[in-house]
């Protein structure tokens, strides 16, 4: 019954099925497809769905629909809607604390990410990322390098400092971040 009810001829499933970009640029101007009335009842809602959009098209999962189900999310793609909604609530003085959160984003959506972790500090938050991507690691305010290797021979913290004084190091992590080493 409920796909009987339409919005400019789309159904709840046709606007679940959509990309998130794709959903987006559906709700650009829907107010001019929609009478004096549906306007006056769709006012607050309208808003609430475009800033809940933009979150989630901030930490770039805009691949998304919103009728896919949870379960097929990867775990950094979970952590970003959980980093969107954190976006979202505007909570102030928390310490958030992230898993490699670009895992499965595409390098184009780095800068998104960025943009968004430093906004979650700019309002008053602690934010700590393990992180093993190079524009994130370069983004940050303060770097702390952990090794020198992995398992048995790391656990030790080799370097810190803000990424432009390690990158003038002889580390293996300043290697990979100066293009003196490639993968």
């Amino acid at each position: 019954e409920s796909l009987w009810f339409k919005i400019d001829d789309r159904n709840i499933a046709e606007l679940s099925a959509m990309n998130l970009d794709n959903l987006a640029a559906w709700f650009d101007g829907v107010e001019l497809r929609l009478s004096n009335k549906q306007n006056a009842i769709a006012k607050d809602v309208l808003k609430e769905i475009r800033e809940r959009l933009q979150f989630l098209l901030d930490v770039g999962l805009s691949y998304l629909s919103v009728s896919r189900p949870s379960r097929t999310l990867s775990g950094g793609e979970s952590q970003r809607i959980r980093l969107a909604t954190q976006i979202g609530s505007q909570l102030q003085g928390i310490t958030y604390i992230l898993d490699e959160p670009s895992i499965g984003l595409h390098q184009r959506d780095n800068q998104r990410l960025i943009v968004a972790l430093k906004n979650l500090r700019d309002i008053g938050n602690s934010v700590l990322v393990v992180e093993h991507d190079k524009d994130i690691m370069l983004a940050a305010d303060h770097l702390i390098d952990i090794g020198p290797k992995a398992g048995f021979h790391g656990g030790r913290i080799v370097a810190q400092g803000d990424p432009a004084s390690i990158l003038n190091l002889d580390t293996l992590t300043a290697g990979y971040l100066n293009g003196h080493h490639r993968i």
